[in-house]
C-alpha cells in the first residue's frame, strides 16, 4: 500500500486512477527530468537519472491496478482464478504474491497476516483463497503464463 501511495502522490492521483490522466502527467514529468536533458558535469543528472527511472516504474504500476487495465483483463483473471490451483505463494508485508498452476502470478496488496495465516492453514488453501482473497484486495498481474508452442 505504501508503494501505491508513492506513486499516486508522485502522479497527483487523487482518488480514481484516469489513464488518460495518467499518461498527461507521465509525459510531463518525463519530460521533465529525462536524463539526457542534462549534462553528465551536472550535479541533477544523476537524480535525474533516479527519478525518472521511479517515474517510469510508478507509471507502468499505475497503469497495472487501474480500473480499465483490471476491466480489459478480467475475463482472463476470472479464468485463471476459478479453475487454475494455487502453485505457490509468498506473503510480506501487507503483500500477498500467488502464483498459479497456468503460469499466471498476481500480487494482492493490503492482505494483512492475519488472513494469510488462516489460509496457510486451511485445509483447502484454494477454496479459501477464492472466497477471501481473490475479490476481497486490489490486485495486479505481474507475470504472464507461458505458451507451449
Amino acid at each position: 500500500m505504501k508503494r501505491i501511495n508513492e506513486y499516486k502522490k508522485l502522479f497527483s492521483v487523487e482518488e480514481q486512477l484516469d489513464l488518460k490522466h495518467l499518461k498527461t502527467t507521465y509525459r510531463k514529468l518525463i519530460k521533465e527530468w529525462h536524463p539526457d536533458k542534462f549534462q553528465a558535469e551536472n550535479p541533477l543528472a544523476t537524480e535525474a537519472e533516479i527519478k525518472s527511472q521511479s517515474i517510469i516504474d510508478g507509471y507502468h504500476f499505475l497503469v497495472s491496478i487501474a480500473p480499465e487495465t483490471k476491466e480489459a483483463n478480467l475475463e482472463e483473471y476470472n479464468v485463471t482464478t476459478s479453475t487454475s490451483g494455487i502453485e505457490d505463494f509468498h506473503h510480506k508485508g501487507l503483500l500477498l504474491e500467488i502464483s498459479f498452476l497456468d503460469g499466471n502470478t498476481y500480487e494482492y496488496f493490503g492482505v494483512p497476516r492475519t488472513v494469510f495465516v488462516k489460509m496457510i492453514n486451511s485445509d483447502k488453501q484454494y477454496r479459501f483463497a477464492k472466497r477471501n482473497i481473490f475479490n476481497s484486495y486490489l490486485y495486479r498481474k505481474i507475470k504472464k503464463s507461458v505458451q507451449e508452442a
